[in-house]
């Protein structure tokens, strides 16, 4: 299999964990690379009005999945609660470079949307 149709078919499959989200959460992008969610809601966050907040979204790059998670940027002891192997593949403070799925690490994906949702509707921000 080239690396192309691997990097699809991981796309597609992490696809699948955000759009449990859809709705409430709003798709701005999804095409064959681009897929996000946003929440649409007049806020207040750090004393500045937003219409939305961005809350994860998949890339497709040169050689990995880019999966961005906008919770672990917002709230960076969320860093707690994930597994190391989940962890080995963040860099930078939001974003997770997805080379290969295996079977435990869609299950650690899905746990961390979880967390992350929660905390945002904690924040009132869902």
């Amino acid at each position: 299999m080239d690396t192309t149709q691997d990097i699809t078919t991981i796309f597609e499959s992490l696809k699948g964990l955000l759009a449990a989200y859809a709705p409430p959460l709003v798709p701005k992008m999804d095409d064959a690379s681009h897929y996000d969610l946003w929440s649409i809601k007049d806020l207040v966050i750090e004393g500045r009005k937003r219409k939305e907040v961005y809350f994860a979204g998949l890339i497709i790059q040169k050689g990995y999945v880019g999966f961005y998670f906008m919770p672990i940027y917002a709230e960076t002891d969320l860093k707690t609660v994930f597994k190391p192997e989940l962890l080995r593949l963040l860099k930078g403070k939001s974003c997770f470079h997805i080379k290969k799925l295996d079977d435990e690490l869609p299950l650690q994906l899905e746990a961390a949307l979880k967390i992350g949702y929660a905390q945002y509707q904690e924040r009132g921000w869902v």
